[in-house]
Order: C-alpha cells, then structure tokens, then sequence
C-alpha cells in the first residue's frame, strides 16, 4: 500500500498491479484511488472493466493494446476473474504490455506458483489486502469521527469492535449510524453503540457460549433462535460453534503454558483486545469439557450430513447438552 501511496504521489505507474486479499473496504479504496490518480476523475473513454470469471483475455488483451484517446494513458480493471487461478496467456503479454496502458488485478484469492503472479510480481507491483490490526483499526476509527467533530474512548473503540467484528466496510457503516445517531453531541457512548450498532453473527456465537457456559440454557437458546430468525443458516451456526470451542481450547492451553496475551494473539492469530475475553470464558469450562463439546460437534454434523438428524434440531440438542445445569 505504501507504494501505491508513492506511485500516487510522484504520478508514476507501474504496468500493472495486483491488489488481492479478503478486506474488501482496502481493496476498494486502494482501486479507486488508482483510477482517478491515472485517469482523473471523468476520463471514461479511456477506461475498461472485466468483472468475473467470464472475463475474456483476448478481450483484456485488445482493450489494452488501444492507443488512447486524448490522453496519454488507457487503464484496465479486471476483478475477481480467478486468472490467477488457472494458466492462461496473459502472463506473457505483460512482459510486452504498451507502455500507455496500466492494468489493475483486483482479487480474493491468488495462487503464487502461477504464471501471471510472477508476471505481475516482475513487472508491477503486489499488495496483500487483509485488514488492519488493532491499533491502525482504532486510529482509523477515530479518523472516521474526528472527521465528523466527534470523540470516542479507546474501551468503547474496543466494545465496538466486538459487535462489528473487523470487516472494515461494516465498521464504517456502523460509524455512520452512530454518527448520525449522536447528532449534535461531540461524544460517543456505549450507549450509543448498543442503541445502533448491529451485532454480527460473530459476536452473537460469542454470547451463546458464554451463557452456555454459564449454564443460562433459556438464553443460550434465545439466541440460537435469534439467529434462525435472521436466516442463519443451523450448519452455519454449527461451524462457528465449533470454531469458538476450538479457539478456547487454544486459547486456554496457551494460557496453561503461561504464554501472555499478545504471545496468545501471534501464535492464534486472534486480535489482542479478544484474547481476555476469551480467557475469561474458557474459566466457565473444563479442557475435558472443551474436548467433548468439540466431539460433540463433530458427531452432530456427520448426523446431519447423513440425514439421521435435522439440522435445526441438531444445534438444538448440543446448546441444551452444554448449558445444563
């Protein structure tokens, strides 16, 4: 990102770039930044888009060998075509690309070994787009008010971020509501935050466990049945059960080797501010508890894959198994 920063700023491009990655909001921001930089912002005869796996390269290749009109650059922008995926020419024609042609990559998943990575790796630039860590999160997010005169502590920074997750184009979205909420008031609270913001399915897999651990079986089933009532899907609801008994099992194991919370954070890959909360609620469980509960899981999907269970009814008997009193 930096470079493109740089490329940016001394009106420099490179051929081509590859902006990949699974943080949408980074990718957007970095792929618009790129068009006006190159383009300006109303030069629309000298730009092309592909879209998808139905992206063509004889196509590619013909829009980029277009001398441009009235202007001394043509630029392509190709997303989530899945050529980096699969073999195709186009890694050959970068090595001969006209130099009044720039052409963007925007993708979700890449494979290095493939041609038209090392291509776009020789000839361009390459920037891995997985979100923000904590602390840019939080100066982001504080950017994002300061814009709009309004203040926020770190703590409620943090107890937005449980609610949100850290999808960047979420937590925008929610900044805007809780902007707009606030009015005129210069800062926002964790009043505010629960008035507005929208807890993500994350977040709502969090509180299920924990009130399955703390035994509180009519909430643990409320909000099983919250989720059902958004249209979750039982076998999604399964899968991020399973993944959160998983990370305490980890998490409490660590602990056990006397790892300290950032130590836990590098070696789960968890974001620092969890690490407590999830300490705190590996206390409500036994490893042998975690173990089992895991297993249990696993028995419940093969059940429901086989069809000797229905799904809804599946989830149902594990939440109402592990919050018994």
């Amino acid at each position: 990102m930096k470079n493109i920063k740089e490329h940016i700023r001394q009106n420099q491009f490179k051929p081509v770039y590859l902006l990949y990655g699974s943080e949408s909001y980074l990718k957007k921001l970095y792929k618009d930044k790129l068009k006006t930089a190159i383009l300006g912002e109303s030069d629309e005869m000298n730009y092309s888009y592909f879209e998808g796996k139905g992206a063509e390269v004889p196509k590619i290749i013909a829009a980029a060998d277009t001398l441009p009109f009235f202007s001394d650059r043509r630029l392509i922008i190709i997303e989530n075509s899945g050529l980096f995926k699969n073999q195709n020419n186009l890694a050959d024609y970068i090595k001969s690309i006209p130099e009044t042609t720039h052409i963007v990559f925007v993708e979700t998943e890449i494979d290095k070994r493939n041609r038209l990575f090392k291509a776009v790796k020789d000839a361009g630039s390459i920037s891995e787009m997985n979100g923000m860590d904590e602390n840019n999160l939080k100066l982001w997010i504080t950017s994002l008010l300061d814009k709009e005169k309004k203040k926020i502590t770190g703590d409620n920074i943090l107890y937005l971020l449980s609610k949100t997750g850290t999808d960047m184009e979420n937590i925008q979205n929610e900044v805007e509501k809780l902007i707009c909420y606030a009015m005129d008031r210069a800062v926002i609270t964790s009043e505010d935050i629960d008035a507005v913001c929208t807890t993500q399915i994350s977040g709502k897999i969090f509180l299920m466990i924990d009130a399955i651990g703390s035994r509180k079986q009519k909430q643990a089933l409320d909000l099983y049945y919250d989720l059902l009532a958004l249209k979750e899907k039982p076998m999604s609801i399964l899968f991020l059960i399973t993944r959160q008994f998983n990370i305490l099992i980890q998490v409490k194991d660590l602990a056990a080797l006397g790892y300290n919370n950032t130590i836990i954070s590098q070696k789960t890959g968890l974001m620092p501010f969890t690490i407590g909360k999830y300490l705190g609620q590996g206390k409500n469980f036994t490893m042998k508890t975690l173990k089992e509960a895991l297993q249990s899981c696993a028995e419940i999907e093969e059940l429901i894959k086989t069809g000797r269970l229905m799904d809804t009814i599946g989830v149902e008997l594990l939440i109402v198994k592990y919050s018994a009193a």
